[in-house]
């Protein structure tokens, strides 16, 4: 279609390949087995992840604002009176004293902090096992116990027990040990590695050890007199107050579980295996959280019976529709289902069809793994699912409507069955109470019937052409195409496997299309932002609390919306904002007595914004900074001075006027610092990172532009010029590098996946070739120090240092790291989704604008074309491209070389264009395209 844009123009350039864009479809020719295998889908409010199972298919789903937690205060009162003394201590280099101190007195409020101490002793006490607990004893009954394989290593949580996937409390476990003839009259070691959160243990119902937390060994001597000939009994009650809980067993160099004569742990006899357990109290106290963790909602499951005997079995994912599909062929009949989630509707929706009329039959169910819930019928069509999150404020309702041409459908409080019909559309919706971080006062119910009531009158063909419609409005707007290979007729899983080995260029385009795809699916207008893990969580307590990480991973979600060209898509976090600087101006006066608002290293759905977890990495000043860029990005690609006016400006206002106040002089130097703060995550609390330095001093020089543009603010604009001079500067050290903080000593042995020092070249513009290339270079020695390895998230961030340092090679090989199977490290799902390990979405968004990244840059004085193209991709066709200044790209290239550009000016601005050693700049008129050959000739 582009290609032909060209050829109608007359631009048709001599040798130019006739391509289309690449096939954007994730195929398989399996069902998914693992939650990280199955495909995403989601409206930005809705999301499933979807296995595609022949005989059971599982649609695992998720609304966006299902979290743990309540509105409440987050700022700890009187936190900036020791603010001073922190900063003492730092400044003699007294770190683990300024941490400690921290730790106590200035980090953010937990929630239920302020009984839960006296609540979990009377709990205890409520259910802590007495000397001789008949649980324990040889002689006790526990045929009625269930079996759960021991250890857990991931917790009792994670291991397909129905009944322990809610689970924190007391449970107890017993299994048997028999004594060999040899040990006779010996004291024997009973290994049992880490129990998650406390034990009691006994042995032939006597306590023969007790022990307090997760990490600790547990390693009890058993008196021989405790000892019966044959069979000994072993009984642990375990005391989990949250997350992972049970006998999670050895780690690292730890003995398995076991028991052995003391001094002799080469005659060990194994305790691993069936254990029996017994879920004794599952109420204990609600434990005390920094921040409030993303729910998962529930899970429909539809049953086929005998179909697992299928045949040419296929599922997909087609993102040029945003519709997946399963498709297999059973007793000579094919049988079809597509899922998507629509916007238009607020529904998710699965489509079934047969081949051969009154075949589908089958059973559907709704479950949810949260412990207060349970299924109703609504009506002969309708079954409900209602659900209250424990120790939280947050209620959901969930609703699934069956609808069937031909056969009969039936309802019961437990699911819905349909048999022998033609065609079945399945309608999926939920909502919960929430309406803002401050009210909860939101009716479930309601939103489920208003997204069921828009359906009246439709088809299932109307709804999924409304569907595609919406979602082709934003995704049409960018095609890329690098090229092709034999390896597109492989299945997404197997091309993953092979992308480091073999050239697959087309599977890059598919990587960043496919990053488009998640963005549209995650964060819609009028929606909450992407959190870690996008709207895709099927864990009670998910890695991170599936938090919005503002050190780096809510920012890397959002670099694509602008590049790529999902302009609308940013609003989300605009919102975000909105209220971040509401909650943050509370933490900047109680914890720093300072004017605007800060935001620390992470926040929730009910938007703390202070300090978490612990001083050595979680008291870091510059989220507020980072998220103002955005704001300023959002005006440079699109030039709205109105949104400059009304929403960016007085951000970026607000969070200057914090650093106004928070900055220091260090004595020393005589520079201005950021003290106390941390270079995530690494070094610990200390004075000077150099991350906040670029970022500060961005924010006072873009907050100054943003001044001028406005005609307002003269006399804070010259606050703001007076103090970014001051601020400490970017530093090289003894090793050639730019240094991470204030004073020179990085090791350059360290490969810590955050690479935080090097923001100033991206995202930010501090360092530049242009402007400072000794820098630059100081920049690449950090890198190369820091070494390629990293988690999923951290290559991507690499493979746009890579592109703004102009090595296209190098940042190929990071695309390679990034897109190869996720092992121990980073890499991708065979999904295409992220791994940390585990899942987390921002990498797939820091990759697919890092393979932009290379192509385009506008960050520098201008627009440069094919800054890092790497011999990898010697043609490619790339339209739709936004960069800095309101323009719109479209450019090929072939054998390596620029053959031509189409630019597209939506805002009137004048343009500069670079290509190698080549530049042109001219004057532009709002709507008007200028087209250049690979010469930077005008046509």
């Amino acid at each position: 279609m582009h290609i032909q844009k060209w050829i109608t123009v007359g631009l048709m350039l001599v040798g130019a390949p006739a391509w289309a864009q690449s096939d954007l479809t994730l195929w398989y020719d399996e069902p998914a087995t693992e939650w990280t295998e199955a495909l995403p889908i989601g409206n930005g409010r809705l999301g499933a992840m979807v296995f595609g199972g022949a005989a059971e298919e599982h649609l695992q789903y998720n609304e966006e604002t299902l979290w743990t937690g309540e509105p409440r205060e987050y700022a700890r009162p009187g936190a900036a009176q020791y603010l001073p003394e922190i900063r003492r201590l730092i400044a003699e280099g007294k770190q683990a004293e300024a941490e400690a101190l921290a730790n106590e007195h200035f980090m953010g409020l937990k929630s239920h902090e302020a009984d839960y101490d006296q609540q979990r002793e009377a709990w205890i006490q409520q259910v802590k096992a007495g000397p001789h607990p008949p649980e324990a004893t040889a002689d006790f009954d526990d045929s009625q116990w269930k079996p759960m394989e021991v250890p857990v290593s991931q917790g009792w949580e994670r291991i397909g027990l129905e009944d322990m996937v809610a689970v924190d409390g007391a449970v107890w476990f017993r299994t048997q040990f028999e004594v060999p003839k040899g040990w006779k009259r010996k004291d024997l070691m009973l290994e049992l590695g880490r129990i998650r959160d406390d034990d009691i243990t006994f042995v032939n119902g006597q306590q023969v050890g007790t022990t307090q937390g997760k990490d600790e060994i547990r390693r009890y001597t058993i008196p021989a007199k405790l000892l019966k000939k044959g069979k000994n009994q072993l009984a642990v009650q375990v005391l989990n107050y949250y997350d992972k809980g049970g006998l999670t067993g050895p780690k690292g160099t730890d003995r398995p579980l076991c028991v052995y004569p003391q001094g002799a742990p080469d005659q060990r006899v194994s305790i691993e295996g069936t254990w029996t357990y017994w879920v004794q109290n599952d109420e204990p106290p609600a434990y005390p959280q920094y921040e409030a963790s993303y729910q998962p909602f529930g899970d429909l499951y539809l049953a086929f019976p005998e179909h697992e005997a299928a045949t040419n079995y296929r599922r997909e994912l087609n993102i040029s529709e945003a519709v997946a599909r399963t498709s297999y062929q059973h007793n000579g009949v094919t049988f079809t289902r597509e899922y998507f989630a629509s916007v238009p509707n607020q529904t998710m929706v699965v489509h079934l069809t047969a081949s051969t009329p009154g075949q589908l039959s089958f059973t559907t169910s709704l479950t949810s793994p949260h412990k207060k819930s349970s299924t109703r019928k609504l009506d002969d069509r309708t079954l409900a699912l209602s659900l209250q999150v424990q120790n939280g404020a947050l209620r959901g309702e969930s609703q699934l409507r069956a609808e069937a041409k031909g056969g009969q459908v039936s309802v019961t409080d437990s699911g819905i069955q349909v048999q022998g019909a033609d065609e079945v559309t399945l309608y999926l919706t939920a909502g919960t109470n929430y309406v803002n971080y401050h009210d909860v006062s939101g009716d479930p119910v309601q939103v489920c019937q208003q997204a069921l009531k828009s359906l009246q009158g439709k088809t299932y063909a109307q709804m999924r052409d409304a569907h595609v419609q919406d979602y082709q409005q934003y995704f049409n707007q960018l095609s890329i195409d690098l090229g092709h290979s034999a390896n597109e007729d492989l299945p997404t899983d197997e091309r993953i496997a092979e992308f480091g080995s073999s050239n697959d260029p087309a599977l890059m385009a598919l990587y960043v299309q496919f990053g488009r795809y998640l963005l549209l699916a995650t964060s819609r207008p009028g929606t909450r932002p992407p959190n870690i893990q996008g709207i895709w969580n099927d864990l009670l307590n998910p890695p991170w609390g599936s938090k919005y990480t503002t050190n780096i991973n809510v920012e890397m979600i959002y670099w694509a919306a602008e590049k790529l060209n999902l302009s609308a898509m940013h609003e989300p976090l605009f919102d975000m904002i909105d209220d971040l600087e509401a909650q943050g101006a509370k933490t900047a006066k109680v914890h720093y007595g300072a004017d605007g608002w800060v935001l620390h290293h992470n926040t929730d759905l009910w938007r703390g914004t202070a300090p978490i977890n612990n001083a050595n990495h979680g008291i870091w000043v510059s989220g507020a900074g980072w998220l103002s860029h955005h704001l300023w990005e959002h005006y440079l690609y699109t030039q709205d001075k109105q949104f400059l006016r009304d929403r960016a400006y007085p951000a970026m206002k607000g969070a200057a006027e914090f650093y106004v106040d928070f900055l220091v002089e260090d004595p020393a130097s005589g520079w201005l610092i950021s003290t106390p703060s941390n270079s995530p995550e690494n070094g610990g609390l200390v004075a000077g990172p150099t991350m906040d330095h670029q970022i500060i001093r961005s924010l006072f020089q873009k907050t100054i532009e943003a001044s001028e543009l406005l005609g307002i603010d003269a006399a804070f604009r010259d606050t703001l010029a007076t103090l970014w001079p001051k601020i400490a500067p970017n530093q090289i050290g003894q090793h050639g590098q730019l240094q991470e903080w204030l004073a020179d000593v990085d090791d350059p042995t360290n490969h810590h996946r955050h690479v935080s020092h090097l923001w100033g070249i991206h995202p930010g513009d501090d360092i530049t070739w242009r402007k400072t290339p000794e820098l630059m270079a100081a920049a690449q020695q950090s890198l190369e120090y820091r070494g390629d390895e990293g988690t999923g998230w951290s290559l991507a961030w690499k493979i746009n240092f890579w592109a703004r340092l102009k090595d296209g090679n190098h940042a190929y090989k990071m695309i390679q790291m990034l897109l190869s199977p996720a092992a121990d490290g980073g890499g991708s799902y065979p999904s295409l989704l992220d791994a940390h390990p585990p899942f987390q979405i921002d990498g797939n968004f820091g990759g697919a604008v890092g393979i932009a990244e290379m192509l385009v840059q506008s960050h520098d004085g201008g627009i440069e074309l094919l800054p890092a193209l790497p011999a990898a991709l010697p043609l490619g066709d790339v339209d739709g491209l936004k960069a800095r200044g309101g323009f719109t790209l479209h450019l090929m290239w072939e054998e390596g070389k620029l053959k031509g550009i189409d630019v597209t000016s939506t805002a009137g601005e004048g343009c500069v264009l670079r290509y190698g050693d080549k530049e042109i700049a001219f004057e532009t008129e709002t709507g008007q395209t200028y087209r250049l050959d690979g010469n930077l000739m005008r046509l």
